[in-house]
C-alpha cells in the first residue's frame, strides 16, 4: 500500500465562525459566505468549537452464548459546544436568554425582556465554519436549539463568555441532523481513491 500521509492534511482551525437563522432555512452554496437570512454569531474564543458524537447502543443477550448476540444501534446524539465572545450580540443573547430575536430590538437603545420560566423549544438552522489557510470545512444543522448553558459571570478581569451547547435533530422530510462539507484546499488526495 502506497504512503498517503501528507502533513497538508492536518488541519489547525484559523478562524471559526457561526451562523444561525429560521430553522429549516436552506445551507448556501458549500463555503459560499453565509448572507441574509444568516446572522453571524461574533467572535468566538480560540477554542473554537466542540462538535461531539455520542453513540448509544444495547446488547441483546440470549441463553447459550457468552457473548451479546446482537448489538442495536438506539441513538446517535450530536451537538457542538462553543463560547461566544460578544455578550451583548443580540442573536447570542436570544439564543442563551431563550426568548426570541425580536425581544432584544431595543426602544430608545434599551431592550427590556422576561426570561421564561418554562422553557420554549426555540429552533434554528446552523453553519459552523472552520477555516485553515485554503482547506475548510462547514457543519450545516437544519434543526438545532440551545440545550445547555454555561453560567454567567461579568468580570472585570476579562470579557463576559457566553458558553452554549447546541443539539441537533433531523430536519424537516427526514434531512440529515448534520451535513459535512470539506474544502480540501489543493491538497492532491487521489491516494485515497485508487481506480477500480
Amino acid at each position: 500500500m502506497a504512503d498517503t500521509r501528507d502533513a497538508d492534511l492536518t488541519f489547525g482551525a484559523t478562524d471559526y465562525l457561526v451562523y444561525a437563522a429560521a430553522m429549516s432555512t436552506t445551507n448556501v452554496t458549500a463555503f459560499a459566505d453565509p448572507d441574509t437570512p444568516w446572522v453571524n454569531l461574533g467572535w468566538i474564543t480560540t477554542e473554537g468549537g466542540l462538535f461531539k458524537i455520542e453513540d448509544e447502543s444495547t446488547d441483546v443477550e440470549a441463553a447459550g452464548s457468552l457473548e451479546p448476540i446482537r448489538t442495536l444501534m438506539t441513538k446517535s446524539v450530536k451537538s457542538v459546544q462553543c463560547t461566544f465572545l460578544e455578550g451583548l450580540n443580540p442573536m447570542v443573547r436570544a439564543l442563551y436568554d431563550n426568548v426570541s430575536i425580536a425581544s432584544l430590538e431595543p426602544t430608545t437603545d434599551v431592550a427590556a425582556y422576561d426570561l421564561p420560566d418554562k422553557p420554549s423549544d426555540l429552533r434554528y438552522a446552523f453553519i459552523f465554519d472552520t477555516m485553515d489557510g485554503d482547506k475548510r470545512m462547514r457543519l450545516y444543522m437544519p434543526n438545532g436549539k440551545v440545550t445547555e448553558r454555561g453560567d454567567e459571570q461579568p468580570q472585570t478581569s476579562d470579557v463576559m463568555g457566553v458558553q452554549m451547547t447546541f443539539k441537533f435533530y433531523r430536519g424537516a422530510s427526514n434531512a440529515a441532523a448534520v451535513s459535512r462539507a470539506i474544502k480540501y484546499g489543493g491538497v492532491d488526495v487521489s491516494g485515497f481513491f485508487p481506480a477500480p
